[in-house]
């Protein structure tokens, strides 16, 4: 190959070389959520939105893109004095946007490194007026304030903040210790108090219940009183229209008289045994029957009143000793009387007997047992 054969070649070469560069410098595509500054000549010409577009090759410039997207950018902890000079170390996370490239571009050498500072300068401003527990319990107002001074701030450099928070503060480690036995005590104070709560609040309940239980049983016993009074009333009542309506003659209430005497004398310890005055009348009574018996059979009438030689006022004091010699004289003497009509009911004469020697065993101490009643004599002289 001749020398003119290789110059026309490399002519060509160069040719497409330039070709290529004119056209990578003329044609450029910006991605979605991204934008590009033109400057011609050194002079901001266009912000070139998302697409295809054409530039005029070693005329126009085409700066680095801009994200457009919201960022999060976190700083490193910072040591912030709060008022009762305590040093915290803070921990913020900005979220910010970029709304304006040429300002952007234009009004900020580095947008991030100037939100990063202002962000500290701003924390120590807010964070200095406050002590250590206002500072830890308020966080929404202390990100309310940061996002306000920022956003004022950074809105002529195209950008948009949108949130600041605080990520952790953390008090040097003695104040943290103090913190945990100090909230500790809180605790320990909060659960002594509960449980005293509870413990008064189950005292309360429990003697309410007891109370309530008191009363029901009160009145549960009021009226079991006064119904077993009622029942008691009735059956008096009923006994008391009985025996009007029975109609009891003089036998019986005198053989009746007999057999309570023994349950006078009841009891291991009975030193003084008083005779009723009334025993005395119960034995005339007794006598009159007797003598009733006798006249019905023709013989002489009986004078039991003579065989009673104590009177109620000399019964009265008696030792048990005299009681029992006098009754044995009075029960010797109603046996003689008795024993003079001859046609005396024998079922009759051994009820007198028993009752009155029941009477003076009971006064002795012996036990006696329940008297069986024995037929009575009738006036026609039977037995009924």
């Amino acid at each position: 190959m001749d020398a003119g054969s290789i110059l026309l070649l490399v002519v060509v070469i160069v040719v497409i070389l330039f070709v290529g560069t004119v056209l990578g410098r003329s044609v450029r595509i910006i991605p979605q959520a991204r934008a590009g500054v033109v400057e011609r000549l050194g002079k901001y010409q266009r912000t070139l939105n998302p697409g295809l577009t054409l530039l005029i090759p070693f005329v126009d410039r085409l700066l680095p893109l801009l994200d457009l997207r919201e960022q999060v950018v976190s700083f490193p902890p910072q040591p912030v004095i709060t008022s009762d000079n305590l040093v915290v170390s803070i921990d913020t996370v900005v979220y910010f946007q970029v709304t304006d490239p040429r300002a952007a571009t234009y009004e900020i050498a580095n947008y991030i490194q100037a939100v990063e500072q202002l962000t500290i300068t701003t924390l120590r401003n807010v964070v200095g007026g406050l002590n250590l527990e206002e500072a830890l319990t308020s966080r929404d107002q202390i990100n309310g304030q940061l996002r306000g001074v920022l956003d004022e701030a950074t809105g002529r450099w195209g950008l948009r903040v949108s949130r600041v928070e605080l990520k952790a503060i953390e008090p040097p480690h003695s104040i943290q210790d103090s913190m945990e036995k100090q909230m500790r005590a809180e605790r320990d104070r909060r659960a002594a108090i509960l449980t005293a709560e509870g413990t008064k609040q189950s005292a309360i309940l429990t003697a309410e219940g007891e109370r309530q239980s008191q009363i029901l049983k009160a009145e549960g016993q009021a009226k079991a009183a006064v119904l077993k009074a009622d029942g008691e009333a009735q059956a008096i009542q009923k006994v008391f229209d009985a025996i009007h309506q029975g109609n009891p003659d003089q036998k019986l209430l005198a053989y009746q008289y007999l057999q309570t005497l023994p349950k006078i004398a009841e009891g291991g310890s009975n030193k003084l045994w008083i005779i009723p005055s009334e025993i005395g009348e119960a034995l005339k009574g007794i006598g009159g029957v007797l003598g009733n018996v006798s006249q019905a059979g023709g013989s002489e009438p009986a004078r039991p009143a003579a065989a009673v030689g104590a009177t109620p006022e000399e019964s009265v004091g008696a030792s048990p000793e005299e009681s029992v010699d006098r009754l044995e004289e009075d029960a010797r003497a109603f046996e003689e009387e008795a024993a003079k009509p001859s046609e005396l009911d024998a079922e009759a004469e051994g009820i007198l007997r028993h009752g009155v020697h029941r009477g003076l065993g009971a006064l002795e101490g012996d036990p006696v047992g329940p008297v069986e009643p024995g037929p009575v004599p009738g006036e026609d002289g039977s037995q009924h």
